[in-house]
């Protein structure tokens, strides 16, 4: 079946034009960096994420008040810590990023473990899709290209606006990647599934209400939810998985769980609450990794209602 796959950027002439000069420092910078070993990543992932802090402090406060939001049973200390390492793990994200995009695969499967592969073979051993449902670690990156050591799979792209960094991304990212689709191309992962591709989808950010259910995660009752994840499972010969990207104290481990059972039942709502039901296991298992800096709870039922964000 024919997909309408995102078509590679080449190399323009352009991108040696000054208006790329910042751009082309920073790059040079983080390939340098890239090949450092990799402790000292951690020390200077660490150091970045202080600026983040620093520079970046509405996203911190984000962070702090999805953490009171979601888990107002742990004391104020337990939070601060979580908010003190999830901070150093968006830091260490920067330089994940490179790792991802520039590390020589010898290097790369010197960090990669896997937990439940066999969930993969499975299906694929049937001839079918594996719509995999991924949540948002911030070492999301680095782990696409440790999961396509095993498979290469297929997962939907958005352009980068930066024409220089778009070259870079779409080159870097399709080291791991069979190939991508545009995010807006819902039958083009249909049809990758119906062609027994392993594809990807992440349905733990806050869409919008097009589409949504409200659904509780954590202790917030009601939460915009995406239905996108049972449109895949429904049109298309595939079966579900849901994966977990953990950096360890030796690695990178990819945790692959099963799906769920009779998953889409036809009721949404109680399809996508088991949905959330899933994904607060899977950030509970290194919930200072999660990127708690996105606005997961922006959308309101009532749109009058007060910002969860004051």
């Amino acid at each position: 079946m024919q997909q309408r796959k995102v078509i590679a950027p080449k190399f323009e002439w352009s991108f040696l034009l000054p208006r790329y000069w910042l751009t082309w420092v920073s790059i040079v910078l983080l390939y340098t960096i890239s090949w450092l070993p990799y402790r000292l990543q951690l020390w200077l992932g660490r150091g970045i994420g202080q600026l983040i802090k620093l520079f970046a402090h509405k996203r911190y406060q984000v962070a702090k008040r999805n953490l009171e939001l979601c888990f107002p049973h742990y004391s104020e200390q337990q939070r601060a810590r979580i908010l003190a390492a999830n901070v150093n793990n968006a830091g260490m994200a920067i330089l994940e990023t490179s790792m991802g995009w520039w590390w020589p695969t010898w290097r790369v499967a010197r960090k990669a473990e896997f937990e439940g592969y066999e969930h993969i073979e499975a299906i694929l051993a049937k001839g079918k899709g594996v719509l995999i449902y991924c949540i948002h670690n911030m070492n999301l990156e680095f782990s696409v290209r440790v999961a396509g050591l095993k498979t290469p799979s297929v997962a939907f792209y958005r352009k980068h606006n930066n024409n220089l960094m778009e070259y870079m991304q779409y080159h870097g990212r399709n080291r791991s990647n069979k190939y991508m689709v545009n995010k807006r191309d819902v039958r083009g992962l249909i049809n990758a599934l119906n062609d027994g591709e392993v594809c990807f989808y992440l349905p733990d950010q806050d869409y919008g209400k097009n589409k949504c259910e409200f659904a509780p995660l954590f202790a917030v009752p009601q939460v915009a939810t995406t239905t996108g994840s049972l449109l895949f499972a429904q049109q298309a010969n595939c079966e579900t998985l849901f994966i977990a990207s953990v950096r360890t104290a030796t690695g990178y481990c990819i945790k692959i769980f099963p799906g769920l059972e009779n998953f889409p039942s036809g009721d949404d709502n109680y399809d996508v609450t088991r949905m959330n039901k899933k994904i607060e296991e899977m950030i509970l298992i290194a919930p200072e990794q999660y990127l708690w800096m996105h606005k997961r709870f922006k959308t309101r039922p009532d749109p009058t209602e007060p910002s969860l964000y004051g």
